[in-house]
């Protein structure tokens, strides 16, 4: 035959078989993976380019340059001719002086576009409540920081003098988008207008000042205008791309985006398991007609024909309903996590199509191809003889497909090798472990099930005789309820003790540049705040130089934080102790005899950022100082602790006699922060930053994130009764033809219909008691691997999981069979005739 005799063949047969219901399942259970994974898909990759957008807000614009001598006119003339709008600012330190008092500032001095991607904070007075605006100081006037009205004296409506002109305080500064993306750097302590700069004669030859150009617009004519600047480099200028968002929100986005692709994981491995139970109903219920086909000429390749085609129509059907579905969903969860970016989400990229198409290939080929490759073998004679059925294909052919299938599956979705081999690893031993179980119930349904009433008798005898599908619906019902309790009981546990790592008294001001001498005196101030035992941490500044003796010049990364590490200074500290925030992943923390030893512990970001691994050297400058140093360990910090934390830890004595400061954290409540004013009076260095918008964005990021996992979740429970259908539909003609026959010989519908129920009963409690121990022990792995979290199972695990298990499984099951049992007799028995 033809092709398109083929083709038209097929999509006759498929039409019947939808109308029939016999391929519906298979097709609920396709859309549902792909449903998922583009629901979840199209939100990450909005957030991904929302989070890429915000961070350009790092640098107050799109693109930055920065000199130390003023950016030539014709490099902004140039960017105004590309459509570009252009800001400008000069910083540079002097003092300033309020009576017989005068401090240290940074005055920051901008034109009045500034900023062209943010806004600034505001606030009237020092340490109070902060408002964004799009202003910056008018002419005559300038906005200083808290600490620094704090320690001259001076409240808003006064002047001061800023070189040789006077200017006053209007407001209090809070935050300026460029200020920085750490918690460890100085905050701004003056923002002037550029149009009172000539008047102060603070800038003279030699002065020494940045000058930077700020760039913003389209997307397009940005890069276009930093492909010429780097075609023409100049040496003294520096072009700085958007930097990474803070670590401590991007920590929190990272964490709700996993916790949304685990539940979108748990959706897809079901509905593969879904797919897997439903094409082996579909091709068991296609071999009559197959063998009917051959029995009128058909040949082993139209079968084979036909039977693709009808998959490929079957999958073609589940990406479009599934894809719609997914951009439908996908709109509710952006609408429940729209705390992640504070502007509209850009649009969807369209490359979670194609992973779940890809996906979605996978578990056709793996799982829903083998079996029917099968039906093309069907001996004709299976139109006399009912026991002559197509002959298996080669052993281990389908536990091998099924295997490729599920690590291209976790491939597609993690796309981390160690973690796919742990994950699939994990799947693989759950599976091992619920089909050891389901074998040793069969074996002991067989002995016990004489000893119990008539209607358990048949129950346990139904389990015993399948055999093999009742080994595979334990698998199935365990896989099923483990994720369901994973999602329903564990995610719980796990979002509890992500909430209360950011709790109420989470660190709500970062204390920095402390000198050492002051910390004693520091102590007991915040003491009498009401911070008592507050942890100092040393800090110094550094330079990396070179990695395994070659010079960090001579070396290139591909990533903006590769660069960024390279170039800029780093912050060290020591301690004899990890830190609580940190988990290690490699090597070894060091003992008290390794003090003083040339070692370092540095932070997966750092890692992944400088392609680094154990043992590897790593040469600073540290305050002129050269120090070599080999990686001992590798550290995964949890950012969002609001705890210090640092990329590079050394061990204790190794930079004795580096001059450095310290910092610490500390949480204060609105009571008590009045009082920040009269320490910045009495610790005149000490700079006091306040992160408590950032706390409170990470707090709503975890409500919202429980929220929209919740919401994910409904595509697990769709997968699940998809299982729980496909697992009733694999036995549905058996059911039938033994009702009709145990009916023919005098039992009652109730007593049959009641063997049914005690049979899924037993299947249901041994799944729940195996999904639990499932779910208790991925619950472990999942917050130790994924989320750096702890985790104690909670008791009550067990019971949901036995009592779920049986209520879910046996009335479900019971309820789905109850049409099959109450079929009456002589329709049955006719129709297996």
């Amino acid at each position: 035959m033809t092709r398109r005799s083929t083709l038209r063949f097929a999509m006759r047969g498929l039409w019947r078989e939808l109308r029939s219901g016999d391929a519906l399942v298979l097709f609920g259970a396709l859309a549902v993976a792909v449903a998922s994974m583009t629901a979840v898909g199209f939100f990450t990759s909005r957030v991904a380019a929302g989070v890429a957008r915000e961070a350009t807000q790092v640098l107050a614009a799109d693109l930055r340059l920065e000199s130390a001598s003023p950016i030539a006119a014709r490099v902004l003339a140039r960017a105004r001719r590309d459509g570009l709008r252009v800001a400008q600012e000069t910083s540079f330190p002097t003092a300033l002086f309020h009576g017989d008092r005068s401090q240290l500032v940074a005055v920051n001095a901008v034109t009045p576009d500034y900023p062209l991607r943010g806004r600034v904070r505001i606030a009237d007075v020092p340490y109070g409540p902060a408002i964004a605006t799009t202003a910056i100081p008018a002419r005559g006037t300038v906005w200083l920081d808290s600490r620094t009205a704090a320690v001259l004296g001076l409240r808003p409506g006064m002047s001061l003098r800023v070189g040789a002109i006077r200017l006053r305080f209007t407001r209090v500064l809070a935050f300026r988008p460029d200020q920085s993306v750490g918690l460890v750097s100085l905050a701004p302590a003056l923002l002037m207008n550029a149009a009172d700069l000539p008047a102060t004669t603070l800038i003279q030859p030699g002065s020494r000042a940045t000058y930077a150009a700020l760039f913003a617009g389209p997307p397009a004519a940005v890069a276009a205008y930093r492909t010429a600047l780097r075609a023409h480099p100049d040496p003294a200028v520096r072009i700085r791309d958007a930097a990474e968002n803070s670590r401590e929100l991007g920590s929190a986005v990272e964490r709700a985006s996993r916790f949304l692709n685990l539940a979108s994981l748990s959706a897809v491995l079901l509905a593969a398991v879904g797919v897997a139970m439903s094409a082996r109903r579909w091709a068991s219920r296609r071999v009559d007609g197959v063998a009917l086909m051959k029995c009128l000429g058909a040949s082993q390749r139209f079968v084979l024909g036909v039977a693709l085609a009808e998959l490929a129509a079957i999958g073609a059907l589940a990406l479009i309903a599934g894809t719609l579905a997914g951009a439908i969903a996908e709109s509710g969860i952006a609408w429940l996590l729209r705390s992640l970016v504070a502007r509209e989400l850009p649009a969807a990229s369209v490359q979670p199509i194609a992973v779940a198409f890809a996906t979605e290939l996978a578990m056709l080929l793996g799982v829903a191809l083998p079996p029917l490759i099968r039906l093309r073998r069907t001996p004709p004679l299976r139109v006399l003889r009912r026991d002559a059925a197509p002959p298996r294909l080669r052993h281990g052919v389908v536990p091998a497909l099924a295997l490729v299938a599920l690590f291209a599956i976790l491939w597609l979705m993690v796309r981390d090798s160690a973690l796919v081999v742990d994950l699939a690893a994990g799947v693989v031993a759950v599976g091992a472990v619920l089909a050891a179980a389901g074998f040793v119930l069969v074996r002991v349904t067989r002995r016990f099930r004489g000893g119990v009433g008539v209607a358990w008798r048949y129950g346990l005898a139904n389990v015993s005789r399948r055999g093999v599908a009742s080994v595979l619906q334990v698998v199935a019902f365990g896989l099923g309820l483990m994720i369901l309790l994973l999602l329903a009981v564990v995610r719980g546990d796990l979002m509890r003790e992500w909430r209360a790592s950011v709790g109420a008294r989470a660190p709500n001001e970062f204390l920095i540049n402390i000198r050492p001498q002051d910390v004693p005196a520091l102590r007991r101030a915040l003491a009498a705040l009401g911070a008592a035992d507050t942890p100092m941490f040393p800090v110094i500044r550094a330079r990396i130089t070179a990695i395994d003796s070659r010079p960090i010049a001579s070396l290139h990364f591909a990533g903006a934080r590769g660069r960024a590490f390279a170039e800029r200074e780093q912050n060290l500290t020591w301690s004899a102790d990890l830190m609580p925030d940190n988990r290690l992943v490699a090597g070894r923390w060091w003992t008290p005899a390794d003090e003083g030893k040339p070692w370092v512990s540095i932070s997966t970001e750092y890692r992944d950022a400088l392609h680094l691994k154990l043992g590897d050297a790593i040469s600073f400058d540290v305050a002129g100082e050269p120090l070599t140093v080999r990686v001992a360990s590798i550290r995964q910090v949890r950012w969002d602790s609001f705890r210090p934390n640092f990329f590079l830890v050394f061990p204790p004595r190794l930079l004795d006699g580096a001059a450095g400061t310290e910092i610490t954290s500390v949480y204060l409540d609105a009571r008590e922060r009045p009082g920040l004013a009269a320490l910045a009076q009495r610790f005149p260095t000490v700079t006091v930053i306040d992160v408590d918008a950032i706390l409170a964005q990470v707090r709503t990021i975890i409500d919202r994130a429980s929220l929209a996992v919740q919401y994910v979740s409904l595509f697990t429970l769709a997968a699940g009764v998809i299982v729980l259908l496909a697992a009733v539909q694999a036995t549905r003609d058996e059911r039938r033809h033994e009702s009709a026959i145990l009916r023919t010989l005098g039992a009652s519908r109730f007593t049959v219909l009641s063997g049914v129920a005690a049979e899924f009963v037993a299947l249901g409690s041994l799944s729940g008691l195996l999904g639990a121990a499932g779910a208790a022990a991925t619950g472990w792995w999942v917050a130790h691997r994924l989320f750096a979290l702890r985790y104690a199972p909670d008791p009550r695990l067990w019971w949901f999981g036995i009592l779920g298990g049986t209520v879910l499984v046996g009335v479900s099951g019971t309820l789905a069979a109850r049409r099959v049992v109450g079929a009456p007799p002589a329709q049955s028995l006719r129709a297996e005739g």
